[in-house]
């Protein structure tokens, strides 16, 4: 699969920072998922293309960093790789903004080892124990003697989030389970993919549009009697893959005027071709 690489959008669009953004009926100021930072710029780039007037810029830094932007007035897309939750639309009615959720693509959640790595297989309870800790040694799951680095997204990470609630937590609102505090927290899933790569002992997961061979991806089983299965686009579009979830925009209201034409696009043949051509998988055909 195609390796995504976060460097491409920094040098083609300028990253506009809170207090030098000025909102404009021919702009667009988009932040967020870092998941979703490279499938957003091509979305950007091609609809420039078309509307020479145009200009959007594309930020990443993270879900909640996205929906914070958005709450406080300061983009007008946020990007989100989870759903945006209770108290952020709270606060957010108490600006006066009414979030809007738009599904955009979906995305399966690679688990990547070390290509050197033997173990290839391991199922929903074995993840929840290595990132929580409990496993800690690779001999534990029918690897090598070796001590498990365990690699995760910083907190502010959609990807960070949906991990640790629907692995770590088996989707329980009462669990307090929490990543090891061990785990390595990394700002960007090609910062893990590039340490997965270099380093025997680590674990790590991150949207699967980033994988490639320098990464092994785990087949996954949702338990010991289910058949694992691998991070593919069929496989999330089936189901049959345990770790996949949604990606969204979310504006300020009902979109209009650019914001909606640009949303248009997305949703569009050719915008969810682009979905398909970065190893996302399309919500529409």
């Amino acid at each position: 699969m195609l390796k995504k690489s976060s460097a491409i959008f920094i040098s083609f669009l300028m990253a506009c920072s809170t207090s030098a953004w000025t909102a404009n009926e021919d702009s667009i100021q988009i932040k967020g998922s870092d998941t979703m930072v490279n499938l957003v710029q091509g979305w950007a780039e091609e609809y420039m293309k078309n509307d020479p007037n145009a200009f959007i810029a594309v930020t990443g830094g993270g879900s909640g960093t996205g929906l914070a932007s958005l709450i406080s007035g300061t983009c007008d897309l946020a990007a989100s790789s989870r759903e945006i939750k209770k108290q952020e639309i709270e606060l957010a009615r108490k600006k006066g903004v009414e979030p809007k959720e738009i599904k955009v693509a979906l995305d399966g959640l690679a688990v990547v080892v070390n290509p050197s790595n033997p173990v290839s297989q391991l199922t929903e309870d074995q993840l929840a124990a290595i990132f929580s800790g409990q496993i800690t040694n690779w001999k534990e799951v029918g690897g090598p003697d070796l001590a498990i680095v365990v690699l995760s997204r910083e907190v502010n990470s959609g990807t960070h989030v949906y991990f640790k609630e629907h692995i770590l937590r088996k989707n329980d609102p009462k669990s307090r389970v929490e990543f090891s505090p061990n785990a390595l927290l990394l700002p960007s899933s090609q910062a893990i993919a590039d340490e997965t790569s270099q380093n025997t002992g680590v674990i790590g997961y991150y949207g699967m549009g980033y994988l490639s061979s320098k990464q092994k991806s785990i087949a996954v089983a949702r338990d010991a009697s289910s058949p694992f299965e691998e991070p593919t686009v069929a496989n999330v579009i089936s189901g049959a893959y345990p770790i996949s979830r949604p990606l969204y925009f979310y504006s300020k209201g009902e979109p209009q005027g650019i914001v909606k034409e640009f949303l248009d696009y997305v949703l569009s043949p050719e915008g969810q071709a682009e979905v398909s051509k970065m190893d996302f998988v399309p919500v529409k055909k």
